[in-house]
């Protein structure tokens, strides 16, 4: 019998580079130093490897995105599924926090796309116009939704946007470590948090990324069924699975109703597929209705969700960071330098400039993650978080599973239209790239109001300082 090996045999480099990041976060210390993700680590072990020794034995990066591509659409039904907190109510952080986010990725967008028209307009005629739209994708969204998103583009004739958006996401995630780090020291010399307040940071388990022999462990997860009938855990990927089924249906009948429409309908269903997340979460949440409807919601553990989606993170962010292709990267290292260089800047200055004039409380813990999910993913800005705020004592984390909800509803229109200036790459008409920056615009507007709504006199005040200096209560909050 001939079987084939391909995505066993790369599940298992991908998990021994896994299994080696975790390694050195253990025993090197700059990777503790930094608090490097065992993924991000683990990606870039492979990476020349896929690259210039694993095709020889038929192994390649493409098999790679595939993965990337299904682990990133796992990870949301996990998070769909997952049952929301009853009755709790949250305060108008939840809205500050959604501003804050959408505020980063109107910023990376008007960065990227106005440098792409610059360099289209000057010395770099053929470069696609949604080029720098890889920025926020790579940044803020993560490398399972800059592939996607990328690799959709192919219908246009662009061959490469998938790798470039891996590489953005790649430079975000080292942007977040280092960035990160650099800006908790530089903090504490502001006097913006306390020495007291990093302690946690400088705990074994912190840096090591492992928990000590014989310390008191936490519990990952709660067993909803009797395990002579089905294991818990085989219920919650049974529902998970199926739940992307489902998103697959779901998209494969939007794909026949769109092929009707001819050669527009049939190149949108294309897009779309790149937009397959979106299904997948919202099949998740339609799935978690359903179970809520006939009154088992009860039988989902959002810990053990929470488990599935942190495992599809791990294996995504590796198979990304694995799937660049170094060759093809290389033929835009000018643009993307200067985007990725100009983009990092304006992120971290504007995070900090921003948030602290958003919010009232908890600025620099707010500030901190913000910047993390910016720039990386939920985990990375988790990580940041955890190094001022080990126990999650502030509600910054909380106020975040919320306002992730509303600023990806807010943001699904940005993400639609992005594709949009592919018709000027393809035509020639610019009305096209016109319309999608009008739309960004419109997104730029709204954030400005309510930052001015919501800061009120701090809106404009000390604009010559970088953190705006009142009575930061989070200590206190910390502490009572």
């Amino acid at each position: 019998m001939n079987f084939s090996w391909h995505i066993f045999v790369n599940l298992g480099i991908l998990s021994a580079a896994l299994l080696l990041g975790t390694f050195l976060r253990a025993r090197v210390a700059f990777f503790q130093k930094y608090l490097i993700p065992n993924a991000l680590t683990a990606g870039f072990i492979v990476l020349p490897l896929y690259n210039f020794v694993f095709p020889e034995i038929g192994l390649s990066a493409i098999q790679l995105g595939e993965i990337t591509y299904h682990f990133l659409g796992l990870s949301f039904i996990a998070l769909g599924l997952r049952t929301p907190p009853k009755g709790e109510k949250r305060g108008p952080a939840v809205f500050q926090t959604s501003i804050g986010i959408i505020s980063q990725i109107v910023l990376q967008a008007i960065i990227g796309f106005g440098l792409t028209i610059f360099f289209i307009k000057t010395f770099m005629p053929n470069l696609f116009h949604t080029f720098g739209f890889l920025l926020p994708l790579g940044f803020a969204e993560g490398p399972g939704q800059a592939f996607s998103i990328g690799e959709a583009w192919k219908v246009h004739g662009v061959q490469d946007a998938g790798n470039i958006g891996l590489t953005f996401a790649a430079i975000g995630f080292i942007l977040c470590c280092f960035g990160g780090i650099f800006l908790i020291n530089h903090a504490l010399r502001k006097g913006w948090i306390s020495q007291q307040e990093l302690k946690h940071m400088r705990k074994k388990e912190t840096q090591t990324g492992i928990r000590p022999r014989n310390s008191k462990l936490l519990v990952g997860a709660y067993q909803t069924t009797d395990t002579e009938a089905i294991d818990s855990v085989s219920l919650h990927m049974a529902l998970v699975l199926m739940s992307y089924f489902g998103a697959w249906l779901m998209l494969k009948g939007i794909t026949f109703l769109l092929d009707m429409l001819g050669p527009i309908g049939h190149e949108l269903a294309a897009n779309l597929w790149g937009l397959h997340f979106i299904f997948a979460v919202t099949m998740g949440l339609l799935v978690r209705q359903f179970i809520k409807a006939f009154k088992c919601d009860h039988v989902v553990d959002n810990r053990t969700m929470t488990r599935i989606s942190g495992l599809s993170v791990d294996i995504m962010v590796t198979s990304a960071i694995a799937a660049i292709s170094i060759i093809a990267v290389a033929k835009y290292w000018v643009p993307l330098v200067i985007i990725a260089g100009i983009g990092a800047v304006a992120t971290f200055f504007g995070t900090i400039w921003f948030c602290s004039r958003l919010f009232s409380d908890h600025r620099f813990l707010r500030t901190l993650f913000i910047f993390g999910v910016s720039t990386g993913t939920l985990s990375t800005g988790l990580a940041l978080l955890r190094a001022v705020d080990p126990e999650f004592e502030s509600p910054v984390a909380v106020d975040y599973t919320y306002a992730s909800g509303v600023g990806f509803l807010m943001t699904i229109p940005l993400i639609l239209i992005i594709p949009m200036p592919l018709r000027t790459f393809t035509t020639g008409n610019w009305i096209y790239s016109w319309i999608a920056f009008a739309i960004i615009g419109v997104y730029l507007l709204f954030v400005l109001v309510s930052y001015a709504l919501i800061s009120k006199r701090k809106a404009l005040g000390q604009k010559e300082r970088l953190w705006f200096k009142t009575q930061d209560l989070a200590t206190k909050e910390l502490k009572a």
